[in-house]
């Protein structure tokens, strides 16, 4: 499949009116689509194995979403062949009161990915310019009155640029997905958690005032990711009404960036190649 009709690399003129929210690229809900994601899922596991074995490289997921477009069960689905010991997930609330006494990075700062490692937000410091903004919540951020101005948006997107190219100017690769979903199929799903017990913890009275503000966050996430839409760290749009399809198209993402980095096992020195045959001799009991 071709992916790069899903990535924005540049925000100019970017409209989410653009993205279907059911758009499934030809392909069928079946067998056949949940082998190709199986095989991806596979391939994932054994780059992952090289990413944490070369140990110089880490990676970064991040999902944003309206809430019940699927960021759980992403989480859930596509990355269950990753290994645990290699990968972290981070899920970003409502900021503590020591994170609402630093900068809005600092939180997320301290759970970027280590070499080796990757990383899952499960939203982000873009809730910095979402949340935040939707809710008029700068104020409660504790930031100088002279920093609450019109400006502060473009220039967080700025900074964000900035912090994004650093991540990556140091080993930390950046994949970033927005899970388009549509008022209609959220509504669906908000129904489905009120119908399914068993699905009744995940349902919120704040789910019903968030969509409330359906309109508002559509055109803030269009802003933002026309903001934050670069070569080193392009957003990539996920038709997310179908979730076979989302998890296709993730995983598809996914196993692409993390083909084209340049990893490979650690070689043995030519020391450690000659002491293999001893420690052989030792293993198997030939050097008492």
């Amino acid at each position: 499949m071709n992916t790069n009709q899903f990535t924005v690399t540049s925000g100019k003129g970017f409209r989410l009116s653009g993205t279907s929210p059911d758009f499934t690229n030809g392909k069928e809900k079946g067998a056949e689509v949940d082998m190709m994601v199986e095989e991806n899922i596979r391939e994932m596991a054994r780059l992952q194995d090289i990413l944490y074995a070369h140990n110089k490289y880490g990676i970064l997921i991040i999902l944003q979403a309206m809430d019940a477009a699927g960021k759980d069960s992403t989480i859930k689905h596509i990355m269950s062949g990753f290994n645990p010991q290699g990968i972290n997930v981070s899920s970003f609330k409502a900021p503590s009161a020591e994170e609402v006494d630093h900068d809005y990075l600092w939180r997320s700062h301290q759970h970027l990915p280590s070499r080796g490692n990757i990383g899952i937000f499960n939203r982000s410091y873009y809730e910095d310019v979402i949340v935040v903004k939707v809710h008029n919540l700068l104020a409660a951020q504790n930031i100088p009155e002279e920093l609450n101005k019109d400006s502060v948006w473009q220039e967080r997107y700025r900074q964000i640029n900035d912090f994004e190219r650093y991540m990556v100017e140091n080993g930390i690769i950046v994949i970033k997905f927005f899970l388009h979903i549509s008022k209609e199929e959220q509504c669906k799903r908000l129904l489905e958690r009120l119908d399914n017990p068993d699905k009744n913890w995940k349902f919120s009275a704040a789910d019903l005032h968030e969509r409330e503000n359906w309109d508002s966050y559509q055109e803030n996430y269009e802003e933002m990711i026309r903001g934050t839409s670069t070569e080193h760290a392009p957003w990539h749009i996920i038709p997310a009404n179908k979730k076979w399809f989302s998890r296709l198209l993730i995983s598809e993402i996914i196993k692409e960036h993390m083909a084209k980095l340049p990893i490979r096992y650690p070689e043995l020195t030519e020391a450690d190649k000659k002491a293999i045959e001893s420690y052989r001799s030792l293993l198997c009991g030939k050097g008492k």
